[in-house]
């Protein structure tokens, strides 16, 4: 088994870090692209009106057709939509998106999905006399924003965003279907080429355990190093 994991020719131990760190890549890149969007939405949505319908709309969508078929829907639907736009303005040449790139927005759009809700419970929570007392003392909509509410919403939404970041760290795993070469592509291909699926499956079983143990490690000091700033 060692030397089934070891570096260089004779071993799959390089080809599973390589994985792995792609797979890092895609998270990050889709809880903060996601994230981000996700109160961006959360904004939109409470001012009302067709707004607000449609983000709701948005969101029940996103949060209740499953994840892989998210992904199937982006990386062949965005495909045939470009293509088609493009044949449209008279270029008919075959247009190649990435992989990766169409994972990552998979996987951002559903993060915005459940960041959305988390950050409207986390806005609901904070008490209107807050806001209130910011607009007597003169506050403009966006000062007030990120002076008062801000801070607050990290800090409620804190502990929900942390439950998304694994959701979306173990949904990384769905983007080897698209044949892009993250922990659980190569995991697939290092079983395949050896005979030995259970080895390789374990050991990406573990890499995941590890990832997620330290992130889970490191959002406990987050979060208590929020709860700290909030008490001051």
């Amino acid at each position: 088994m060692l030397a089934l994991l070891s570096y260089g020719p004779d071993g799959w131990g390089d080809e599973l870090l390589s994985g792995l760190g792609v797979t890092l890549l895609l998270a990050v890149i889709a809880f903060a692209a996601g994230s981000t969007f996700g109160l961006l939405l959360m904004l939109v949505r409470r001012r009302g009106g067709v707004a607000q319908a449609l983000i709701a709309g948005y969101v029940t969508v996103f949060r209740g057709v499953p994840e892989l078929l998210v992904l199937y829907l982006i990386f062949f639907g965005t495909g045939a939509l470009i293509q088609n736009v493009a044949a449209s303005l008279g270029y008919t040449e075959r247009i190649n998106l990435s992989g990766f790139a169409l994972g990552a927005l998979a996987l951002a759009v559903i993060t915005s999905a459940y960041a959305s809700e988390a950050f409207r419970g986390a806005a609901n929570s904070i008490p209107r006399g807050q806001l209130e007392a910011a607009e007597a003392f003169g506050f403009s909509g966006p000062k007030r924003f990120i002076v008062v509410e801000l801070p607050q919403l990290l800090r409620v939404a804190l502990p929900a965003l942390g439950n998304i970041w694994l959701i979306i760290l173990k949904d990384t795993a769905l983007v080897s279907l698209t044949a892009v070469s993250e922990l659980m592509r190569q995991a697939t291909v290092a079983a395949g080429s050896t005979h030995r699926p259970f080895t390789f499956y374990a050991v990406a079983a573990v890499i995941y355990l590890v990832v997620s143990f330290f992130s889970e490690r490191a959002l406990v000091r987050v979060e208590r190093r929020f709860a700290l700033q909030g008490e001051r």
